[in-house]
């Protein structure tokens, strides 16, 4: 797929105009100069055309270690990935100085390149769309990306590349099947009949479910080390780190692959108490962080482990299990830790103090700077994945159920007994049971509990959230 990278000084509108063409807001956008910092990714349409789409930071004359030096240093990265430029003036503005600064940095790439005159809906930027031909980068498009103006003229510049790129890709295809011809046996599989799998049986699904990617989130406080630890796992600078606090801000998507699995790492900005969230854009951070938390199915929540598991680690902890995800923890900076076992039995007292409703959340000791135990944090990864996804029979679960009334059935209901019928799990991720009652709304939260708790340690189910549902079967002499 053709990669097309959005370049420009900062505020002329690149996050807007990659918003608009992959039909998502993946990038916060503000009146402010400097938002995006990181490159991000996604497919993008245009009318018949798609293609893979690059967000990047505002271009800088800076070459030294500051912020606006490390965004320079990102964007050079993104342009690395793709096969064609697409650099975005702001037609309102007129040319900058910064523009042909950087309109000369663009033509030595050796990539084709696209010149858009954003903001081209006023008769204000009349006078910058003919400057922009001072830049010798060919004819520029005016458009609007707010209003989505122009885009067909964009279209026509772009359809010879995206029709190139098919094409190679399809000759790609071909050789590579006319390769498996030639290794071919010519003998047919044959269905084991034995096997006892047939047509649509869940371990078609489940083989299909293996080539999903396991989404993964990486959250946490402001400066805890998310990003480095993104950085670490992928073995390459891919996310802008520092000692400042709050510097990454959009949820960067990145696809990757560990041990023959396919994964998404979701880097997230730093969540703040919500009393200290007064700024607009940080609340789209904010909003960015806790959406990566509902897609996503297993959670890293990074500490600083010389401030672990303070108020709002727990708060961001309590979010994610209510949301129905998988949780892991990861104590970064471990290396710094003079005691570590009084660190230790701290957080065990507050994670069965705080959050009693999961047991036992797997915790990793780490370092992301000097990328220690990151193999044993991927390790956890996958096996609290295998555990979240878990299906328990249903014959089994009765014959548990059973067992558990049998010990301590339910307390009575007006003097009679308040039945327990039946119990099935719904669906998995996270696992989710539903159990048959005479009188459920008669249930007390207590013996709900016992019956989570006795899942979780019978059925082996640590770390995960379990959802009970209390039911009843439908009376047809009721009347309503």
């Amino acid at each position: 797929m053709l990669r097309v990278a959005i370049v420009g000084r900062p505020n002329v509108g690149k996050s807007t105009l990659f918003n608009r063409l992959t039909g998502k807001k993946l990038a916060i956008v503000d009146d402010r100069p400097g938002i995006t910092r990181d490159w991000q990714s996604a497919k993008a349409t245009l009318y018949d055309l798609e293609f893979e789409l690059i967000d990047t930071a505002g271009l800088e004359e800076e070459f030294n270690d500051s912020i606006e030096g490390r965004m320079r240093k990102q964007t050079e990265s993104a342009v690395l990935h793709a096969d064609v430029i697409l650099m975005v003036i702001d037609a309102r503005d007129g040319l900058m100085p910064i523009d042909r600064h950087f309109a000369e940095w663009v033509r030595r790439q050796d990539l084709p390149v696209i010149l858009a005159a954003n903001k081209s809906d006023t008769k204000a930027a009349r006078d910058g769309i003919f400057e922009a031909y001072e830049l010798g980068l060919g004819e520029p498009v005016a458009l609007s990306a707010e209003h989505g103006l122009g885009f067909s003229e964009l279209h026509e510049l772009l359809e010879p590349y995206v029709r190139e790129a098919e094409q190679a890709e399809e000759k790609a295809l071909l050789n590579l099947q006319d390769d498996e011809d030639d290794t071919d046996s010519g003998e047919f599989e044959h269905f084991d009949e034995d096997s006892g799998i047939g047509f649509g049986d869940i371990e078609i699904d489940e083989e299909a479910e293996e080539e999903k990617p396991i989404k993964i989130a990486i959250v946490g406080r402001p400066n805890v080390g998310k990003s480095t630890l993104v950085n670490a796992l992928l073995g390459e600078h891919r996310m802008m780190t520092g000692p400042e606090a709050g510097i990454t801000r959009d949820a960067v998507s990145i696809p990757w692959e560990y041990d023959g699995r396919k994964l998404t790492l979701v880097d997230t900005a730093g969540m703040r108490k919500r009393a200290k969230v007064v700024d607009t854009m940080e609340r789209d951070m904010v909003g960015d962080a806790l959406r990566a938390i509902r897609l996503a199915q297993v959670v890293v929540l990074v500490l600083d482990s010389n401030q672990a598991l303070e108020r709002q680690d727990l708060s961001i902890a309590d979010h994610v299990i209510r949301e129905g995800r998988a949780l892991i923890i990861a104590m970064n900076k471990w290396d710094d830790v003079d005691d570590r076992q009084e660190v230790l039995d701290e957080l065990e007292y507050k994670l069965d103090t705080s959050l009693p409703q999961v047991k036992r959340i797997p915790v990793v000791t780490m370092s992301a700077l000097h990328r220690t135990r990151l193999d044993t944090l991927m390790k956890r990864i996958f096996e609290i994945y295998q555990l979240w996804n878990k299906r328990v029979p249903t014959a089994k679960l009765n014959r548990w159920l059973s067992m558990m009334v049998s010990h301590h059935p339910p307390p009575l209901t007006q003097g009679r007994p308040n039945k327990i019928r039946y119990m099935t799990q719904i669906k998995a991720r996270p696992p989710s049971f539903a159990v048959w009652v005479s009188r459920p709304k008669d249930v007390p939260e207590s013996y709900e509990k016992y019956l989570v708790n006795g899942l979780r340690e019978d059925f082996d189910l640590p770390g995960v959230p379990i959802r009970l549902s209390l039911r009843t079967s439908k009376n047809p002499y009721h009347k309503k």
